[in-house]
């Protein structure tokens, strides 16, 4: 199948903060890039980095309980992503994103790291498997994934 061209922005939306990947134009690498204290500005520099690598879109982790039920941090996720979409002007995908946060917790743990320092490495790590797993999907499908909440006027 194929895959549209095209840089994504990997978001991983937290209380506190919020982990930022992102995919070379072909969606073959995903790479951390930054994690933004959660609040004033956080959406402006998301929207910048957006405009800085000329991405296509942003792909946002909707977090669910196990079970797929939506939690009080789904609707916060949800919220996130309208006002990224409306600051930023870029189509906004939501995507499953439960256990990202263990997965990235695991891979840090398993090359020694300390969790409770590494968390805004663990943020940034939690948004390169969102990306990855919706590139995967995107590939195997041929559609794009997930819950478009805005569609790119370009």
């Amino acid at each position: 199948m194929t895959l549209r061209a095209g840089v994504r922005i990997g978001v991983d939306v937290g209380r506190a903060r919020v982990g930022v990947a992102r995919s070379d134009v072909e969606g073959l690498l995903v790479i951390p890039v930054v994690t933004v204290k959660r609040g004033a500005g956080d959406l402006a520099e998301l929207a910048r980095l957006a405009r800085e690598h000329d991405a296509l879109e942003f792909v946002v982790g909707l977090p669910l309980s196990l079970t797929g039920a939506q939690t009080s941090s789904t609707e916060d996720a949800r919220g996130f992503a309208g006002r990224l979409a409306a600051a930023s002007g870029l189509a906004v995908r939501l995507v499953d994103e439960r256990l990202s946060t263990v997965a990235a917790q695991r891979s840090l743990q398993s090359t020694g790291k300390d969790i409770r320092s590494s968390r805004p490495v663990i943020d940034q790590v939690a948004a390169t498997i969102i990306l990855q797993n919706a590139l995967e999907t995107e590939r195997s499908s041929g559609k794009p994934p997930g819950e478009l909440i805005i569609q790119d006027e370009g």
